[in-house]
């Protein structure tokens, strides 16, 4: 009797060991399952602390890109030389490399002795013309009556359309200088002359100083048209074949790294220069006044696009040398809460252009034009899986 009894007891304490076994085992299970780093979970009000968003992937027109680099510059046509002619002594100038101009702005005032004489030999033609004219009308008269020669008529005749000619001439010569001939008639003389922007544009150089003489043939000051600017790079031969027209060219400066414009090719080289390269030329976009010739930029052509799917850059993850994205699943109750799940999934990055980065799914059994993904504040998903394997590794 007693013998069935230690037995029954035996019986009953092994069944107790075996379930507490089984249930630490399931225990230990949930919790593993609850710590996977791939399966996350947020309650709602976790959700508002965070800035996360929820989204598609996009398909946006993203090509394969060609690193050149290059500068900034502008057309021949477009660099402009001032020069007064006759020279003189520069009498004033606030002009600095990198000032920025109007058409019609006063850029220098230059003295010269022989501008008075201009205006002076200007001055006695226009007198001496209403003489001449009447002359010669009056020797025509005679002419035609026989009281006066042939000869005399020719001489009045000849005397009066030289002076015009020489008024016209004088005149050509006072504009040259920057004098309106008007003036000069209204007895506003002056040995000093202003010389204007003739263009829309930015000082480049500037050669001569307050006081300095200067010759005919000298320059004050290159003034280049900012309107015209363009991107000219540098596009080795191997590479010439893959260059076409009307390609999109994204290009940085030196001191913005950060900061991408935008330009097209709508000119390339046929002249293989002796480092083996030919120069391609780019259209800006849109104009910009921070914009200089002679800058340094870094670029990249497109040379062959396509329409991928995209996510912003935030959408991305990086854990354990490969990348992720994570998948939102759909809302669900727990404990009188509501839970958000989210996925982990493996992808495959691809080229990068204006914060967006192309991707495809490693899983091909998923179709990533349907899913929906964090596509903002992604790293908030991937610091709380980092923190639920941690605390589970703990518990273990």
């Amino acid at each position: 009797m007693k013998t069935n009894i230690y037995k029954l007891i035996a019986i009953f304490i092994l069944l107790h060991s075996i379930g507490c076994n089984n249930k630490l085992a399931v225990t230990s299970e949930e919790e593993h399952e609850d710590h996977n780093e791939e399966h996350i979970e947020l309650t709602s009000e976790q959700m508002m602390q965070t800035q996360i968003e929820i989204g598609k992937a996009q398909k946006r027109k993203i090509g394969n890109e060609l690193s050149v680099n290059g500068m900034i510059d502008v057309p021949p046509q477009s660099n402009l030389s001032i020069t007064v002619p006759y020279g003189g002594f520069l009498k004033f100038t606030n002009m600095l490399p990198g000032t920025r101009l109007k058409k019609g702005q006063l850029v220098a005032r230059v003295e010269n002795p022989e501008f008075i004489e201009f205006q002076r030999d200007y001055l006695e033609a226009i007198a001496k013309n209403e003489y001449l004219k009447a002359d010669y009308e009056r020797q025509e008269i005679l002419n035609k009556e026989n009281v006066s020669s042939t000869k005399v008529f020719q001489k009045a005749k000849s005397d009066y359309l030289i002076n015009k000619a020489n008024i016209k001439a004088l005149e050509s010569k006072l504009k040259m200088v920057g004098i309106t001939p008007s003036n000069v008639i209204d007895k506003k003389v002056s040995s000093t002359v202003n010389v204007y922007s003739p263009i829309n544009g930015v000082v480049r150089e500037v050669y001569i100083n307050t006081g300095k003489y200067f010759g005919s043939k000298d320059v004050l000051m290159d003034i280049t048209n900012a309107e015209d600017l363009h991107v000219e790079l540098k596009v080795y031969e191997d590479d010439i074949p893959l260059i076409k027209n009307e390609q999109r060219i994204r290009f940085r400066l030196a001191n913005e790294p950060d900061k991408w414009r935008q330009a097209e090719v709508f000119l390339i080289g046929n002249n293989v220069s002796d480092d083996r390269s030919i120069t391609i030329h780019g259209h800006l976009k849109e104009k910009n006044q921070e914009l200089l010739p002679g800058m340094f930029v870094n670029a990249k052509i497109e040379i062959d696009a396509q329409e991928v799917y995209t996510v912003p850059e935030e959408a991305i993850v990086r854990f354990d040398g490969n990348y992720y994205v994570f998948e939102a699943k759909e809302k669900r109750s727990k404990t009188e809460k509501m839970i958000t799940d989210f996925e982990m999934i493996p992808i495959t990055k691809g080229t990068e252009e204006e914060g967006f980065v192309a991707i495809s799914l490693k899983n091909k059994n998923k179709n990533i034009s349907t899913i929906q993904l964090v596509i903002k504040d992604a790293f908030t998903i991937l610091a709380k899986a980092k923190n639920s394997e941690e605390a589970g590794h703990h518990g273990h």
